[in-house]
């Protein structure tokens, strides 16, 4: 039995005894503050069912803000305003703190102390409940509360600054294009109305509604003058007074109506057809500008009523807890994991000593 109780074996007891009076004598405590947060919106939307929704009971929407704001909470960015704000570098370099637990050095660059903290502040996504778990070590109650309370506001303002940001944008795009859209519709307002005086006439097409009926109206007097006159010639001679009277009659009806013909091919100068078409045009564009105004200063309404039911709010489920007592580190858990894996390991590393002697031999 001797001659196989290497020195490894030794060593292997040596480091878990090491480790063991690490954990359980030297390592320091850490408070853990736990809070649960959830994004509510007031904007109210029929879920929809897709095939990831059935399964996981999630909402694609949701989740992806939920993963934004986790995203900040852990960001480089937050890291500075907590140091700004809270002081952490100098908390978490106290010499009280045990040399592998604490931060090495305050004036550590930025990005070592962001990978400091991600070991301190854990924040993970339940996707069924569509929460999130913030949890935060410090090396006393009283720090770990405010570091998570301090996320819980600076996220809540975050994902509020990025939906404001958002919908101020899309109005700016529509006040401009409004606007663009009101000009249009003064400059087509304006031209309808310049033609309008330019031809003396409300509407060529009202005026040819006229005219034609003033012909037809001729028209038809002018028939029974006819008739009446094919009647008076059956009695009475072509130099009766009468009859005369009746083709002076038709004379005068004949020229009106070739003179309202007239009006009818020709108004100031242009043809009334011609007129009547630029006129529908002009109509055509300011009705079409007064169409496109409205919409828009619909959907600038519109955008803005969403702009304020889109805003996020982080709901706190549970708040930031104020700890009793230093749950981290787990000392007898750490011991026996990394007793286990040292056992292992030399009972491996035995193993492969043995079959090198055996091969030898």
């Amino acid at each position: 039995m001797t001659n196989t109780f290497k020195p490894y074996w030794y060593l292997s007891l040596v480091l878990i005894f090491a480790v063991g009076v690490y954990w359980h004598f030297f390592a320091t405590d850490r408070y853990v503050s736990q809070s649960h947060v959830v994004l509510e919106s007031p904007k109210v939307a029929m879920p929809q069912m897709t095939m990831q929704s059935m399964l996981t009971g999630t909402s694609s929407g949701n989740k992806a803000d939920m993963l934004l704001l986790r995203d900040h909470l852990l960001s480089v960015d937050m890291l500075k305003k907590l140091d700004a704000q809270l002081n952490i570098r100098q908390h978490y370099t106290t010499p009280e703190a045990d040399y592998f637990t604490r931060l090495s050095a305050q004036d550590l660059p930025i990005e070592k102390l962001h990978d400091y903290m991600q070991r301190r502040i854990k924040i993970e996504l339940d996707e069924y409940a569509q929460l999130l778990r913030v949890r935060v070590e410090a090396f006393t109650p009283e720090k770990a509360q405010k570091i998570n309370e301090f996320l819980l506001k600076e996220g809540e303002a975050h994902m509020n600054e990025m939906g404001k940001r958002l919908a101020q944008e899309q109005i700016n795009f529509l006040e401009q294009q409004l606007k663009q859209l009101e000009n249009n519709f003064d400059q087509a307002l304006q031209d309808l109305l310049d033609f309008q005086n330019k031809i003396g006439l409300v509407s060529p097409q009202g005026n040819i509604e006229s005219i034609s009926g003033i012909i037809t109206s001729l028209q038809a007097e002018l028939a029974k003058s006819q008739a009446k006159k094919a009647a008076l010639s059956q009695f009475q001679s072509a130099q009766s007074s009468e009859i005369i009277r009746v083709e002076s009659e038709i004379q005068a009806l004949t020229n009106q109506i070739n003179i309202e013909r007239q009006k009818l091919a020709q108004q100031s100068g242009e043809a009334l057809n011609a007129v009547t078409s630029q006129f529908q045009i002009l109509d055509f564009r300011l009705q079409f500008a007064r169409e496109s105004y409205s919409a828009a200063l619909a959907a600038l309404e519109g955008t803005r009523i969403e702009a304020a039911r889109t805003l996020k709010q982080v709901s706190v489920l549970q708040s930031a807890s104020l700890p009793e007592y230093a749950i981290e580190p787990r000392r007898l858990y750490n011991s026996t994991v990394f007793a286990i894996v040292m056992l292992f390991l030399t009972l491996i590393a035995h193993m492969v000593v043995l079959i090198i002697k055996d091969h030898k031999a």
